[in-house]
């Protein structure tokens, strides 16, 4: 398995140590910036010894180096800042993006996309339209993410380890998503259960500024380790042919009643990509908080077409 991951920044670095040293894949690194990526790439080579691992990792600003991809990771573009919404990175990230897919398209066309660079649900959609790959082959790391979040502030209430906190965020990567307590159990037992309503509310309400809140507190990045690792996550179910549901952003295609867009739904992941989404009951109050994130990214994919691309 060979993995590329597009930006060699906190993100594009951190997911692929993990890659390497989880012997999951080889990794070719690349990123705009000279000798970022061949830097870091050489680095984290020298470590193979004392961690004890025999993948291959280089890295380079050139996309030739992509060739034989079996998955992309892309994690280029600017990161949030105090007081910005994922959404305000469109401009900029939605160009990023862009540009690196038309790259990656000439050398390594059918290789799996899986994407990270903010606005999620939108830069997936635009590296689709780009690729022109068939949806089983491009999804957005999204759900994991929120659902880890969501899980570690729900073991921080309760006393659990975070591993045994069963939950599940859907929708858009953003201040829409969906937890959805009623589905939440905490070794069995309903996450109602087990906390008022307030503290769930509160919880839900983290959840949903889960990356703001690490932001607020960096001040000039945003998070990187759980985002690395909820991708890696992704590929791992992929490489080892797992068939293990993880909820990642996919293009809909009438499931949940919704269609054409890119959105954080429950998908089993496997050697060629998205196997299933898997519909999963939602009562009316969740079904139409997924419709409201639906909506919302429609409005950040027109509020991209509208953009002036001079």
């Amino acid at each position: 398995m060979k993995v590329t991951v597009v930006g060699a920044g906190n993100v594009g670095a951190t997911c692929a140590q993990r890659l390497v040293e989880g012997d999951l894949a080889d990794v070719y690194l690349v990123d705009v910036v000279e000798g970022l990526a061949r830097g870091k790439a050489l680095d984290l080579a020298q470590a193979a010894a004392l961690v004890r691992h025999a993948r291959r990792i280089e890295g380079g600003e050139e996309y030739a180096g992509a060739e034989g991809s079996d998955i992309v990771v892309i994690t280029a573009g600017i990161a949030r800042k105090p007081g910005m919404s994922r959404d305000d990175l469109l401009a900029i990230n939605g160009k990023i993006v862009t540009e690196v897919s038309e790259n990656l398209r000439r050398v390594c066309p059918e290789a799996m996309i899986i994407m990270i660079s903010n606005p999620l649900d939108v830069t997936t959609y635009l590296a689709a339209q780009v690729f022109g790959t068939p949806r089983e082959r491009i999804m957005g790391m999204a759900g994991g993410l929120d659902t880890a979040r969501y899980q570690t502030f729900i073991a921080g209430e309760v006393g659990c380890a975070p591993y045994e906190v069963e939950a599940m965020v859907l929708g858009g990567h953003g201040d829409s998503m969906v937890p959805l307590p009623r589905l939440t159990a905490v070794n069995g037992t309903p996450f109602e259960e087990l906390l008022p309503p307030e503290k769930i509310k509160a919880i839900v309400e983290r959840t949903r500024n889960g990356g703001a809140e690490i932001v607020s507190h960096l001040k000039t990045g945003s998070a990187f380790y759980a985002p690395s690792a909820a991708v890696v996550d992704m590929v791992q179910a992929v490489a080892r042919d797992e068939h293990r549901i993880i909820p990642c952003a996919v293009q809909l295609q009438g499931e949940y009643g919704l269609e054409g867009l890119f959105l954080g739904v429950p998908c089993r992941l496997g050697a060629s990509g998205v196997e299933e989404v898997v519909e999963i009951y939602l009562n009316e109050e969740e079904m139409g908080a997924l419709h409201a994130s639906a909506q919302h990214v429609r409005e950040t994919v027109a509020a991209w077409e509208n953009l002036p691309k001079g």
